[in-house]
């Protein structure tokens, strides 16, 4: 009888073998990975996934105004954009989705410049973006959300920033009302609860701190 060789002995590793034999620790995390989006994938509804988005979404607005740093304050949002642009293209509500994207380039690009020229360009541009997508009263209402919140990523002091974005955020959220997203409205109320509570304890706790120090 022929021997077998030390080669023919040992057990073949390829991919339709990874199943029942040993496999590094990354090579297991990845295709834990790729089984998970594929259970996404096939399971979860666009719905569903986009409201999963907007949770994540939410621990970026949360955290944002707890900085005093106006710099800071924008990158959180950027993050937050970008999420919320995929959560609305998910929901089939491209003229949010397309003024959330350039909401992300905006809030990226005030971290670096407060110029009136560039908020006026990315201003033209939420208009545009809505007049290409319009699709009636509910594309007005996303419109002015960004046109306010466009003048406050451009304010070079974070008071008049929170101040617009106080207002600004109240429009997305009767948009998103309408929409009928409710992860997106819990978002957004919490969202401005956060810039509220960062605007009392910067502006008016201190104010108010006087007022009580202050003899008579």
């Amino acid at each position: 009888m022929r021997g077998i060789s030390p080669m023919e002995n040992q057990v073949q590793v390829g991919p339709e073998n990874w199943g029942g034999c040993y496999q590094p620790q990354g090579l297991k995390a990845f295709r834990s990975f790729v089984a998970a989006v594929r259970f996404f994938k096939e399971k979860m509804s666009a719905f569903a996934l986009s409201q999963i988005l907007v949770a994540v979404a939410i621990c970026f607005d949360l955290l944002s105004f707890q900085f005093k740093d106006r710099k800071k304050i924008v990158a959180c949002l950027s993050c937050s954009c970008t999420l919320i642009s995929a959560h609305f293209v998910l929901l089939g509500q491209m003229t949010a989705a397309i003024l959330l994207c350039l909401a992300t380039i905006r809030f990226f690009t005030s971290i670096f410049t407060t110029s009136k020229k560039v908020m006026v360009i990315f201003a033209l541009g939420s208009m545009a973006s809505t007049a290409a997508t319009f699709a009636g009263f509910i594309s007005l209402i996303s419109c002015a959300g960004s046109l306010l919140q466009t003048t406050a990523a451009f304010c070079e002091h974070d008071k008049r920033l929170r101040e617009l974005m106080i207002v600004g955020t109240s429009f997305w959220v009767f948009h998103n009302v309408l929409v009928q997203s409710p992860m997106a409205v819990a978002m957004e109320l919490l969202f401005m609860a956060s810039n509220i509570v960062g605007y009392y304890r910067y502006y008016r706790k201190p104010v108010l701190s006087e007022v009580c120090d202050t003899p008579d």
